[in-house]
């Protein structure tokens, strides 16, 4: 369908609309025409992405003399592959309509690993292992030695891209990961580096978050995008922690092994290169005295990682003469790393602020402020000098320079934390350095600034205002959307208390209590006798579900509960948790019925669906604080309420929250769907609690399903599902229409449907 906002012709490439997507929409206009940020929180299950895509796409063709350019983020490689096949339905639909005027550059960038073709490279186990075997083949010193010995391996793909020079582009189109690999084996190109080119030239691009967020990473790859570019950051409830990640650095004692190692083979190269090649080391330090560290623009094959720091607290001067030889920089790093093991020999935990841990590495090592800062670029200059491309074996010192620099450059928004050992094992020594960010507006801060529209949406943002605190900055749009339904498929319930009326809680004191323990079990009992096909049970963590399915095992309930479904375990190993989806979703189809037990803030909560059969039950065991006697979670709270006035439960219950509906918006993935979702705690029942959970779940929870025991849940399950098992009509009658037609659109025109949410 084709509709109208103010100026803009929306192309829709369905028949109908919900309206909750159309005032998505016109929301979103606003924010593009202010040249401003939005927050924007829309129920999970009713295109999102879809209208995203629309709406942005379309007002980019209404605007044809200022061409926007579009970057949409997201979390996992599964997301982007389905974000670019339903951009691929979007631009056939306004091909059909436009002709050649719609055409458009989309693709997907990813690592190596997911983009390489060529088979010795991409067998490699990891994505370090992938860059640096890349590199071997594709150093640009690799393919000078090749040009005269004609046995040194170098990788055809590339050295036919390189050829082509100009005409290595794409024709417009969109591309997933997959089209770029099977159009790379067609031309012969290198799919990686021709990704990486046409990312400048493509109106769209598909990438993961910390191309943006991550400063070593969006130094080399979102450098040059231009600032007419709008930038959706999707599933963002979680950004505060991928901006936070970013520029925190944790040293073991392993790191500092690695990184002396990494010290002694640079040392045997600057002997090596002193016999032979005693001119390259002297043009290296001659470039170092006029200016920075590296030499204009590198190859792409040569780039390896940019300065950890962020663009604008990055010194534009010369290295300070003291790390300008090689030698003398050696010595630094050495002093550096005996500094960072003398202070990981401690009996008790130390926390200080970055600056009086730049004076101590000055007093006690001779190392100071400046010369920690420029230890990020002065060792990148010195692999490039010295050749080094297995940079897969040089991450330890890559990370003590990371380290380094960070240190040397903030001094506010962090702390050093040391720890002997982990508080859960203390009886195993692990002492560990952690440099941690507490202040996620960091990261985020050149984002805002560069580019003139970030929209920032998921379907849990609840309570919308505190992200703007969070990430310092002011939107122009802020809402939060509910969901307009013909029948009421969502079932949301609280349950405080097992049928012999105990209190259930994973509260600390209450957690381990034989009688939460049992009334949990008994719960699940029940449940799996009334509901059929896909339960998923989420936990706080995993140390929680191993004892609990333990206790659960030893009373028999686990038999009991085996005799209805089968039970899957999510587990930390990825393999073991993909089979065990793979299985559940099989003994799902089967119609013999499964449980998956997973756990709150696991990969299973962020990205897997349980759609359909596959989740017809969600239980929520308790609510997922974080471990709230984590040093670095404690420093980070501590930060929160100096600078921007956040109390630490606040902070506290927002994010565990956020968690948990995040877990139970995974079985509602469309309106034809439905549901139920039952939060297992009496601390539900609090108002302070239970008002941070999103709109669309409030909306639904009724006050007759705040205070429930096990067999007044069950009661109302067997009535829900006998509810949802009646034929009812998907488009809902006038008044309240849940999918609206392009009649209905210009019928109601703007006013109405302002009345309607």
């Amino acid at each position: 369908m084709k509709f109208q906002i103010e100026d803009v012709t929306v192309y829709f490439p369905y028949d109908n609309i919900y309206p909750e997507q159309y005032a998505y929409m016109v929301e979103l206009k606003r924010a593009l025409d202010a040249k401003g940020h939005c927050l924007l929180e829309m129920p999970t299950g009713t295109g999102k992405t879809i209208a995203l895509l629309s709406l942005i796409t379309s007002y980019a063709l209404s605007k044809p003399s200022n061409p926007i350019k579009f970057i949409y983020c997201t979390r996992t490689v599964h997301e982007m592959e389905k974000t670019l096949s339903e951009l691929k339905l979007l631009h056939n639909y306004q091909l059909q309509h436009l002709g050649p005027a719609a055409k458009i550059l989309a693709l997907g960038l990813s690592s190596r690993k997911n983009l390489c073709i060529n088979p010795t490279v991409v067998s490699a186990e990891n994505r370090d292992s992938v860059d640096a075997a890349c590199r071997k083949l594709t150093a640009s010193w690799v393919r000078e030695l090749a040009a005269e010995n004609p046995r040194i391996p170098t990788c055809s793909f590339f050295e036919n891209y390189e050829k082509s020079a100009s005409e290595a582009i794409l024709p417009p189109g969109v591309y997933t990961l997959q089209d770029l690999r099977a159009y790379g084996k067609l031309k012969g190109w290198c799919p990686y580096f021709l990704a990486r080119h046409m990312v400048q030239l493509a109106n769209v691009v598909v990438y993961s978050y910390q191309y943006l967020l991550d400063p070593k990473v969006a130094g080399i790859i979102s450098k040059e995008m231009q600032r007419e570019s709008v930038v959706v950051f999707d599933e963002a409830h979680n950004i505060d922690n991928v901006c936070i990640e970013a520029l925190s650095v944790s040293v073991r004692m392993q790191t500092l092994e690695g990184a002396t190692r990494n010290i002694n083979r640079m040392s045997q190269e600057i002997d090596r290169f002193k016999a032979t090649d005693a001119g390259r080391l002297r043009a290296e330090y001659n470039r170092l005295v006029e200016g920075l560290a590296l030499r204009g623009d590198l190859p792409a094959s040569d780039a390896w990682l940019a300065n950890p720091a962020l663009p604008n607290d990055i010194l534009k001067e010369a290295v300070p003469g003291n790390i300008r030889r090689a030698e003398h920089f050696l010595s630094v790093l050495r002093r550096l790393v005996q500094y960072i093991r003398g202070r990981l020999q401690t009996e008790n935990v130390e926390k200080e602020g970055p600056v009086a841990f730049v004076a101590s590495v000055n007093t006690q090592a001779g190392i100071d402020q400046k010369m920690l800062r420029f230890c990020y670029d002065r060792l990148h200059s010195l692999m490039l000098t010295l050749e080094i491309s297995d940079t897969d074996e040089f991450l330890h010192i890559q990370t003590i320079c990371d380290f380094a620099t960070l240190v040397g450059t903030y001094t506010r928004g962090f702390s050093i934390i040391i720890e002997p050992f982990d508080e859960r094992m203390p009886h195993i020594p692990d002492p560990v350095l952690q440099l941690c960010c507490h202040d996620a507006s960091l990261a985020i801060k050149p984002v805002f600034e560069r580019f003139q529209s970030v929209v920032i949406t998921s379907g849990t943002l609840s309570p919308i205002d505190l992200y703007p605190r969070l990430l310092n900055f002011n939107p122009v749009v802020s809402r939060s959307f509910t969901m307009s339904l013909t029948r009421d498929c969502i079932c949301p319930m609280v349950l405080t208390r097992g049928s012999d009326q105990l209190p259930v809680s994973t509260k600390y004191d209450l957690r381990s209590d034989p009688g939460v323990e049992k009334n949990y079990g008994k719960l699940l009992l029940e449940m799996v006798s009334v509901v059929p096909d896909g339960i998923v049970c989420f936990f706080v963590s995993y140390s929680y579900m191993d004892g609990i399915v333990n206790s659960w095992h030893e009373t028999g309930l686990l038999k009991e509960i085996m005799q209805h479904k089968l039970v899957f375990i999510e587990t930390q190993d990825v393999v073991e948790t993909t089979l065990a989806l793979d299985n559940y979703r099989k003994a799902c189809d089967c119609g013999r019925g499964a449980v998956f037990f997973s756990v709150a803030r696991g990969k299973v909560a962020e990205g897997i669906d349980f759609d359909r059969h596959y989740g017809r039950l969600v239980i929520m065991f308790g609510v997922p604080f974080q471990y709230t006697l984590s040093r670095i979670l404690l420093a980070r709270l501590e930060y929160l309420r100096d600078t921007f006035q956040i109390k630490e439960g606040d902070f506290l219950t927002f994010d565990a929250l956020r968690q948990a509906a995040q877990c139970v918006g995974r079985v509602i993935r469309s309106k034809a769907d439905y549901g139920m979702m039952i939060f297992a705690d009496k601390r539900y029942s609090r108002h302070d609690k239970r008002s941070k959970l999103p709109g669309w779940i409030l909306s639904h929870l009724r006050d007759a399903h705040l205070n429930l025991s096990t067999d007044m849940a069950a009661h109302i399950a067997r009535e829900f599902l006998r509810k949802m098992a009646q034929p009812y009509d998907k488009t809902g009658v006038m008044g309240k229409k849940t999918l609206l037609s392009e009649a209905d659109l210009e019928k109601m025109g703007n006013s109405n449907l302002g009345e309607m949410f």
